[in-house]
């Protein structure tokens, strides 16, 4: 009997042709039926599809093997996967959706739906250039199919948006390691960010001529009230702010009431050796917060900074605690970059400075170390 035959071995009689021919004929009902149950359950709805992909399946299975189906088993078979594909989709299984699909092109590539299956998975997996293909790919076979069009147009201005976002990224991570080198090249040290409650998220910007410009803190740690500079040329001294600032034609800070804070009295200080210094890849992505969406990154994007980072960083640069730091005097005529390259700065994302004031009875507690941040 066929029955009893080897696996891949040739019917030698009659009699196992006609097993063999009759096996074949209850197994291609049997696929007939499966087929038509998931139709079935297709059609009752969404609560079915699940038996619906079990009834393709068990019809699937009384094709096998594939690869020994002649054309019209095999468009026989295509169609089961195209169907399959079809509830995959309508459950968001999107891969097996994409699978199925591409197994029924396999069996019969001219079939309209396995394309049309595949696209539509393709675009939900945002596997475009796939897409596109199979979108073009489809219209061979049906070349005024204006659905195929219509979905060619999608995807086409999506791959182009695609790679306008590319390059926004790549041009802001290529702006962000132009400005991570030149404080580098600078000697200055970034920490973690302070005070954004009072700032927002602000960065510095590296101009044409290669200046970079600072947006600046001040604190006033009397009443830990602020002043904000937002661009401060590293290649300013401090005079020229204050004096602009305190100046006597400029109304007094509103709860400076003795009028202790003039430009004779005040004296900047910051404090050195507190925090500790940022990694070239957490200032590279500092430098993108706000820029680019973190997902969107390329993966690697920012692989091998931080071994560069290490290989060219000063010995000097260390972490401090707040035990360990110091108030340091600004000395008003230096520039803005002679200050922050400071080997006990460490910059908390941006510039901060505490004002004071010599004639305020709170400079004597300060001087003496009796205050600290709150």
């Amino acid at each position: 009997m066929a029955l009893l035959m080897e696996p891949g071995a040739e019917p030698l009689t009659e009699s196992e042709q006609a097993d063999l021919a009759g096996i074949a004929a209850i197994k291609e009902s049997a696929a007939r039926e499966f087929k038509e149950q998931g139709n079935q359950f297709v059609r009752m709805g969404r609560k079915h599809y699940a038996e619906a992909v079990s009834c393709y399946t068990k019809a699937i299975a009384q094709m096998e093997p594939l690869s020994s189906l002649d054309a019209a088993a095999a468009a026989d078979a295509s169609v089961l996967f195209a169907n399959r594909s079809h509830v995959n989709l309508l459950l968001g299984n999107h891969r097996r959706a994409l699978d199925d699909a591409e197994q029924a092109i396999r069996l019969s590539p001219s079939s309209v739906k396995a394309y049309y299956r595949a696209v539509k998975a393709a675009l939900a997996l945002n596997l475009l250039p796939d897409a596109a293909s199979f979108c073009r790919r489809g219209l061979e076979q049906d070349p005024a199919n204006e659905e195929f069009k219509k979905l060619l147009s999608q995807v086409d201005a999506k791959l182009s948006e695609q790679e306008r976002q590319r390059a926004k990224v790549a041009q802001a991570i290529a702006a962000a390691k132009d400005l991570a080198s030149a404080m580098e090249k600078r000697g200055v040290k970034l920490g973690e960010a302070a005070y954004q409650e009072l700032t927002g998220v602000k960065k510095p910007k590296l101009d044409e001529q290669g200046v970079l410009h600072w947006p600046v803190l001040l604190l006033y740690p009397e009443v830990m009230s602020s002043d904000f500079i937002e661009d401060f040329p590293e290649t300013d001294t401090f005079l020229p702010h204050l004096d602009v600032m305190f100046s006597e034609s400029s109304p007094p800070l509103p709860w400076d009431e003795n009028h202790a804070y003039t430009r004779d009295a005040i004296e900047l200080y910051y404090q050195g050796g507190f925090g500790k210094p940022l990694s070239k890849s957490e200032i590279l992505r500092y430098l993108l917060e706000g820029t680019v969406d973190s997902k969107s990154l390329p993966d690697g994007a920012l692989d091998g900074e931080d071994e560069d980072h290490d290989n060219s960083k000063s010995g000097t640069i260390t972490s401090s605690t707040e035990g360990s730091s110091k108030w340091i005097k600004v000395k008003e005529g230096k520039t803005l970059q002679e200050v922050l390259q400071d080997r006990d700065f460490i910059i908390p994302a941006i510039p901060v400075f505490f004002v004071v004031s010599r004639k305020s009875t709170f400079y004597k507690d300060f001087k003496a170390g009796n205050w600290s941040l709150p």
